[in-house]
């Protein structure tokens, strides 16, 4: 997954989007005559816009690389949320009184992805509640790795703006307790525990050591006071967590209504839920199928259970920090080979082991934003949770074929190369927010188009890895359903998992509860059907597979907006449905 975002996304989430004028974009340049009133003001708006975000949200301002932000945390007060809302809702009405016929047509694109991203923000914030429901709207702002790992500035100034960070930790945290609305949800209640547990962690047992070589010993020594007040603050904050334990609910449901409402605001897709469900079973059909013949030839006789415990064996060598470096440069030799999308730039993802606070889902990528210049980007991956049983911490480890569909997910070419065209955009909303489905989408749509364009060399074992990568979405699709509209359980969504997905006990067990606070991570699987057939749809009549570096090069052109609003400007509206 990608960080922050959803999500890191913020992950985990919104991140980028936009309207991108590279060559081969669907958007085609401001005309090159003078620029109406209307464009002009547009111009304007979006840039206030912006700025009214990054005001908002300063989280997001400083990992978009706008510094002056710095050590900032947004207002959680009921007010300030409430203040959030009515803004969000006055700037949609004054983009809409924007007259499309005196915009160009970029602008007229931008016009509407600007208008969906309002639509997703205010889902979260008004019709789903999440600042007063789920722990996790909390945990990717309060994330400070951005001070500790991202050498934007001189250690000594990321310093000092960590402790203006750390100064606010205290009354965010009371925030926090104050909005929650008890009883919580169990899940709800672990993902908290886990969140602002690791966060204590991170602050006392992790961040001294980076910050040590600072000779200042008047900053030093408020470094160790600010870190004890906000370790103690996020402490506070678990113990009260831990104390809703015996109270918590299973009421973490969306209900049919506000899960439609969800596809409608966040993703601009329309469909019913006894199709979405269809379509989704389909695929999972689709890969067990393949998973059935690729099981055939790698373990002859053996049902898909053990075969796939099989394939779990073959770990990577070096465990999967050091595979997945391995991996990397692997892929993108072949993707230059086989001439499958452009490459812009020369940057490299590092691979590191997540922090703690990180750890409650197995990858993701941390990615500079469009702002910064020169940065790398850091491929995080988490160790098995320490208080598994052996076996499942050993199981937890991906084979070497699953670690490589991870790789080729967060790195090549997944939501780095995505990142690459996205922060190369003319358009400066089009580099800061990126939509869920399509940022996963596209990351996952990347496993089976590389394995169709002959990664591994028909190898099914390597085979086996993809598809497990599918089905653990395919579980995600069907949960996430079966969790917010049809009353299924954790247990049941686990045994999902287990038994329709093939996945291990800890995975099963972390996905189940993931898709309780993490409604959307259908997503993934959603975002990559759609390009699929946006990619058979657009490719139909140039040649095919012959056209798959240009569609790919096309679609990527757009940043990350709602793939129906890039379905609509690549084949014209009215061009069929996007699933």
């Amino acid at each position: 997954m990608m960080k922050k975002r959803f999500f890191r996304c913020n992950v985990m989430v919104s991140i980028l989007g936009g309207t991108l004028l590279l060559a081969g974009t669907g958007c085609p340049p401001a005309s090159e005559t003078t620029v109406s009133g209307e464009s002009s003001g547009w111009a304007r708006f979006v840039e206030e816009f912006l700025e009214g975000q990054f005001a908002a949200n300063p989280g997001k301002a400083v990992n978009s690389g706008r510094h002056e932000f710095d050590g900032q945390l947004p207002d959680w007060r009921p007010e300030g949320i409430r203040g959030e809302i009515r803004r969000l809702h006055a700037q949609r009405k004054e983009a809409l009184t924007f007259d499309t016929a005196g915009l160009d047509e970029s602008q007229q694109f931008e016009r509407d992805y600007l208008i969906a991203q309002i639509a997703k923000d205010l889902f979260w914030l008004e019709t789903a509640e999440s600042p007063f429901r789920n722990p996790t709207f909390y945990s990717g702002t309060l994330d400070p790795n951005v001070y500790v790992t991202r050498e934007y500035a001189p250690l000594e100034t990321r310093m000092r703006a960590y402790l203006k960070y750390l100064d606010g930790i205290p009354a965010a945290a009371r925030q926090v307790r104050q909005n929650l609305r008890t009883p919580l949800p169990r899940s709800y209640v672990e993902i908290g525990i886990t969140a602002f547990g690791g966060l204590a962690s991170y602050y006392e047992n992790d961040v001294p050591g980076v910050f040590a070589p600072v000779k200042d010993s008047t900053l030093q020594e408020e470094f160790r006071n600010k870190t004890a007040t906000a370790t103690t603050a996020m402490r506070e904050l678990v113990e009260w967590l831990e104390s809703l334990r015996a109270g918590a609910t299973e009421a973490f449901a969306l209900g049919p209504d506000k899960f439609l409402k969800m596809l409608r605001d966040t993703e601009q897709v329309e469909i019913s839920l006894d199709r979405l469900e269809q379509i989704g079973r389909e695929d999972l059909e689709r890969n067990v199928q393949s998973l059935r013949e690729a099981c055939r030839q790698y373990a002859p006789g053996a049902s898909i259970a053990d075969c796939m415990a099989k394939a779990r064996t073959e770990k990577p060598e070096g465990g999967a920090v050091v595979g997945a470096r391995r991996q990397l440069k692997e892929l993108k030799k072949f993707l230059v080979d086989e001439n499958l999308v452009s490459i812009p730039g020369t940057e490299e993802a590092l691979v590191d082991e997540s922090p703690p606070y990180q750890r409650w889902n197995f990858a993701y990528i941390d990615i500079p934003g469009p702002y910064e210049k020169g940065l790398p980007s850091t491929y995080y991956i988490a160790p098995p949770d320490p208080s598994w049983t052996p076996e499942e911490q050993n199981e937890y480890v991906p084979s070497r074929s699953n670690l490589l569909f991870v790789s080729v997910h967060e790195v090549w070419p997944g939501h780095f190369l995505n990142f690459l065209h996205a922060n190369r955009s003319d358009s400066m909303f089009g580099r800061v927010f990126v939509g869920y489905a399509f940022a996963e989408g596209w990351a996952h749509y990347t496993e089976e188009m590389l394995w169709e364009a002959g990664l591994g060399n028909g190898d099914p074992v390597t085979h086996i890895g993809q598809l497990s990568n599918a089905l653990l979405r395919n579980g995600r699709f069907l949960s996430t359903i079966g969790l917010h509209t049809q009353g299924m359980t954790l247990e049941e969504s686990e045994r999902l998992f287990r038994e329709q997905a093939f996945q291990d006990a800890g995975t099963a067990r972390q996905q189940a509860a993931r898709g309780t606070f993490d409604p959307a991570y259908l997503n993934y699987t959603m975002g990559k059907l759609m390009i699929r057939k946006l990619r058979e749809d657009w490719t139909a009549s140039r040649g095919g597979r012959q056209a798959w570096r240009e569609f790919h090069d096309r679609f990527l052109s757009y940043g990350g907006p709602p793939i129906p609003l890039v379905r609509e400007a690549m084949l014209g509206s009215g061009e069929g449905s996007p699933l």
